[in-house]
């Protein structure tokens, strides 16, 4: 069966491209539509989606979108397959998961071939190139994140700009004057991921409303990651007294670098995280945090995706609001 995809290969654009083309949703120029059109026809390309639509059928099956890219981070990826497939199956549908690293092939795919009946989308980027496929197929869609276009596409995040801010209140409010952000890995900031880039203007909008000097840095993962952006830090604020991390996998490895550099947790130093809450509780020094809720988000998104395809109106985006847990990591400044 000829795909999507094929046909883009054969035109030389994306599979978007060919999708607008052919149903005329957005405007694309004469020469773009006539090579879409001419590798249609050399092709014998026919768009179906599998019959379901004519015979009113589902598949009773939802795709889950998790891109396997460098910098994130598994556990985290997992906690959300996970409630996606447990909040389906109390609904009687099943996971298709679609790993694909880049581009919107995979989505393409399941839009052809009826396979599924709506897909959820995760990592999204700022200017997500999946947007225009998603916007143009009639594979009804829920976006884990927020892109900065958000019209005409249902969304469910974490309010992660809120989040930012409430960490700096925190450390504020107990009188720390100097604060530093401990990043996602570079290349999250590279893709503009959403959620990344909203905590740090969380962060700087809060650090330059209380008058506080600040940071924020980006950091790979492992102990010699940590040690160096702890060293960097100290070396270019050396008046800190308080950090916020945005990388699950260093809350250990930088309370343990730091402290190498004569900074105790909280004595010296004050550390929150935005993270899940499990990993907050169980580090060597319990970490005050934003939870990031990933079972209720990957619950809120199925939620949402099923009332899209029973044809119920739902509300573009939701941002659940932050909430902080207090815990041994932070104390007022010269504690």
């Amino acid at each position: 069966m000829v795909k999507i995809t094929d046909v883009a290969r054969r035109a030389g654009v994306s599979p978007s491209t060919v999708s607008y083309a052919l149903s005329g949703k957005r405007p694309i120029s004469d020469a773009t539509r006539r090579r879409v059109q001419a590798a249609v026809r050399e092709l014998g390309y026919r768009t179906d989606d599998g019959g379901r639509s004519r015979s009113g059928a589902r598949a009773k099956v939802l795709a889950l979108a998790v891109p396997m890219r460098p910098g994130i981070h598994v556990p985290v990826v997992t906690q959300f397959a996970v409630s996606v497939v447990t909040a389906a199956r109390a609904r009687d549908h099943d996971v298709l998961l679609l790993t694909q690293g880049e581009g919107d092939e995979g989505i393409g795919r399941v839009t052809e071939t009826g396979l599924a009946d709506g897909v959820i989308v995760t990592d999204v980027q700022l200017q997500d190139p999946r947007l225009p496929l998603l916007r143009s197929c009639s594979l009804p869609s829920v976006l884990i994140g927020v892109p900065a276009e958000a019209d005409g596409l249902t969304c469910v995040d974490l309010d992660f700009r809120a989040a930012g801010e409430l960490c700096v209140d925190h450390l504020a409010g107990l009188g720390h004057r100097t604060v530093a952000l401990v990043g996602s890995p570079p290349e999250v900031y590279v893709r503009r991921t959403a959620f990344a880039r909203r905590l740090v203007e969380g962060f700087t909008a809060a650090a330059g409303r209380h008058g506080l000097a600040s940071a924020a840095l980006p950091c790979g993962t492992g102990r010699d990651a940590a040690r160096a952006v702890a060293e960097r830090l100290l070396r270019d604020l050396p008046a800190l007294t308080a950090v916020v991390v945005h990388n699950e996998p260093l809350v250990d490895p930088l309370i343990d670098a730091f402290e190498q550099l004569g900074m105790r947790v909280p004595g010296d130093l004050s550390l929150t995280a935005v993270c899940p809450a499990t990993v907050a509780a169980a580090a060597r020094v319990p970490v005050t945090s934003v939870a990031v809720p990933a079972a209720e988000l990957g619950a809120r998104a199925v939620h949402l995706l099923i009332r899209k395809l029973s044809g119920a109106p739902v509300p573009g985006t939701t941002l659940l609001p932050p909430r902080l847990t207090e815990r041994a990591s932070t104390a007022p400044r010269g504690h």
